[in-house]
């Protein structure tokens, strides 16, 4: 798989590191156990477009979001960390 980095361009994927799901708001800290355990461990496992964080460790070294289809790979969107969700719908 290639990414492209918004930052260096198109890269292969060995340059960068997953850092799981994006636009995930993390809990105030009083919060009962439930609600932390939920944050942590419970993630949607979407056969489908997903956004996803990722660090290009081996090259700027900036973290950026990425829209990608899990069932082909397919790149869709690419957008700096930050940036509002983008809207996909429509693309696949």
């Amino acid at each position: 798989m290639r990414l492209p980095c918004p930052h260096c361009g198109m890269r292969d994927e060995n340059e960068f590191v997953f850092g799981g799901p994006s636009h995930i708001e993390r809990p105030p800290f009083e919060i009962d156990d439930a609600t932390w355990t939920a944050y942590l461990y419970l993630r949607e496992n979407t056969a489908g477009i997903q956004f996803e964080r990722w660090l290009h460790l081996y090259g700027c070294g900036r973290w950026f979001n990425v829209a990608r289809h899990t069932l082909t790979h397919e790149i869709l969107r690419v957008y700096r960390m930050g940036d509002p969700k983008p809207d996909v719908v429509g693309l696949t």
